[in-house]
């Protein structure tokens, strides 16, 4: 009795798929679970720096609190997005950060990179809110606006991916 394998009998194995790119209503609702997980994350470092500083007014060092908060968030990000390319909610929500060229994990430099450009979620709105001399109301209705332009643009173009994640070289993809 021949123990050889037939090659012909052996089915020839699959090639990989590309990873799916989950739709933009479950990266948005990964972004609102982030969201509570940040609050606490924000609460920490604020109570540490208001501590260490003895900050007894939230004038007083203001703006090197928001750098502190910024680099401490900061900090959470990267280091997930390179460790597994996981926060929690992405992995409630089956999400996973790559490289977009070839899958791999990002390293650091791409992973501050891709943190820096989230920002434009945030930034170009509230920038107008002082420079065109906004009262808040209309800032919120801008900023509305604005995340709903931005928002689209994942559901349009290469890959449905985010403004930030196609100019940092990465992409979201279901895990």
């Amino acid at each position: 009795m021949s123990t050889s394998v037939d090659s012909a009998a052996v089915p020839p194995q699959p090639v990989p798929a590309e990873p799916e790119t989950p739709t933009v209503r479950r990266r948005l609702a990964a972004m609102m679970y982030e969201a509570v997980l940040l609050f606490g994350v924000v609460f920490i470092a604020g109570y540490l720096f208001s501590t260490l500083t003895q900050q007894r007014n939230g004038l007083v060092h203001h703006n090197w609190l928001a750098a502190w908060i910024g680099l401490v968030v900061g900090a959470y990000f990267v280091w997930f997005w390179t460790h597994g390319g996981q926060t929690l909610p992405m992995k409630t929500w089956r999400l996973r950060v790559v490289n977009a060229r070839d899958g791999a994990r990002l390293s650091v430099s791409r992973a501050v990179l891709r943190y820096l450009l989230a920002w434009l979620w945030l930034l170009p709105p509230l920038a107008l809110h002082p420079l065109l001399g906004l009262k808040v109301p209309q800032t919120l209705i801008v900023a509305s606006v604005w995340f709903g332009l931005y928002a689209a643009v994942g559901r349009i173009g290469a890959g449905r991916q985010f403004l930030h994640d196609r100019v940092a070289g990465t992409r979201i993809v279901l895990r």
